[in-house]
């Protein structure tokens, strides 16, 4: 039997088979070899997972996923290698989490509140003073988390750590003592809470990521806006806004989350890996946030920014602000058949 070299696989074109009968059997007999060694090939194989984030390199939330990588390659014994694409360089922030529902993106970090609109539990922790510590920060994230990974997980995701931002406080080209004096306003609104903060206002809400903050201020496009002293450091807003006032208003969470399918093709040495890092990454970056929050603040003020606590008027106006957004949020939980009532009520030890 003659067989042509060019069905071979490129493994068996450097064989010399004789023609004739016996040629078959010695194909398949060398088929047999290499088939039994294929396991062992595709066990070696590495996996590589692309993670998307927002936020700049030198951000402290890229710097522990960059960890987290590192971590999950150390532990996997180099069988799974993450490239972190920070910057929202793979893909804007608003189009993360879709980008893993969908496998474009094995890995994404995301902040909650921006998709509030998808499901109330969103943006639970971007109701203004309901947690205003990092102490109640990690409680509402507690008791967040069940409900929060089982939304996740009927998305196609699986939700790995969070991690808080620091305090939001107030940003303004002029001077704020009450709320009306932010009337009329360019308003940056990054989620659906900060955009229905400005309506209350009566600013004018403009919606603007993270990436996007230093040129729109540049530009005009913003006067004013809530955000933590991380996101002003980061995005130079000393360079174009005088005031801030360190109102501690809420701490939204960044959540890293990894597509079902990818994380359930790893073996479970992988598996494991990725929840052991995702652990240490979650104590790692609460205690950094926590631990820079006030380097951010002076380092804005060595920028020459002026910063203050909020007036009595404006700490007023803002929590009542605050009072009516919870309301509306147990409202829309309702709507949608979760227990926000229960997990305030988890939250506020009732």
């Amino acid at each position: 039997m003659n067989i042509s070299r060019g069905l071979l696989h490129p493994v068996f074109r450097r064989f010399d088979f004789p023609r004739g009968r016996s040629s078959l059997r010695r194909v398949v007999s060398l088929m047999g070899l290499t088939l039994g060694f294929a396991p062992l090939m595709v066990g070696a194989q590495t996996v590589k997972w692309d993670l998307a984030a927002a936020y700049p390199a030198t951000n402290f939330h890229t710097e522990n996923l960059v960890q987290f990588a590192a971590d999950v390659a150390k532990a996997s014994g180099g069988k799974l290698n993450i490239t972190v694409h920070p910057n929202a360089s793979l893909f804007k922030a608003p189009e993360i989490k879709r980008a893993v529902q969908s496998g474009q993106s094995q890995l994404g970090e995301v902040l909650l509140v921006n998709f509030e609109n998808e499901h109330p539990l969103f943006g639970l922790d971007g109701v203004p003073f309901l947690a205003t510590s990092y102490a109640a920060s990690r409680k509402l994230a507690q008791v967040q988390q069940p409900a929060l990974a089982e939304l996740l997980a009927r998305q196609g995701m699986k939700l790995l750590y969070t991690v808080a931002w620091p305090p939001q406080g107030l940003y303004s080209k002029r001077p704020v003592v009450s709320g009306a004096d932010l009337k009329g306003s360019k308003w940056r609104a990054y989620s659906p809470a900060t955009a229905k903060i400005a309506d209350l206002l009566g600013a004018q809400p403009v919606t603007v990521q993270s990436a996007e903050l230093t040129q729109a201020l540049a530009t005009g496009v913003v006067e004013s806006f809530i955000t933590s002293g991380a996101t002003g450091f980061d995005s130079k807003v000393y360079e174009h806004v005088k005031y801030y006032y360190d109102m501690h208003a809420w701490l939204p969470k960044n959540a890293v989350v990894v597509n079902t399918k990818s994380f359930d093709s790893l073996d479970g040495a992988s598996q494991k890996a990725v929840l052991d890092a995702a652990a240490l990454a979650e104590q790692r970056g609460w205690k950094v946030s926590e631990e820079k929050t006030q380097w951010f603040v002076e380092q804005l003020r060595s920028k020459g920014m002026e910063i203050s606590p909020p007036s009595a008027r404006l700490t007023e106006d803002m929590a009542k602000i605050g009072a009516q957004l919870q309301v509306e949020w147990k409202e829309r939980m309702k709507k949608s058949n979760a227990d926000g009532e229960g997990i305030l009520n988890a939250f506020m030890g009732r």
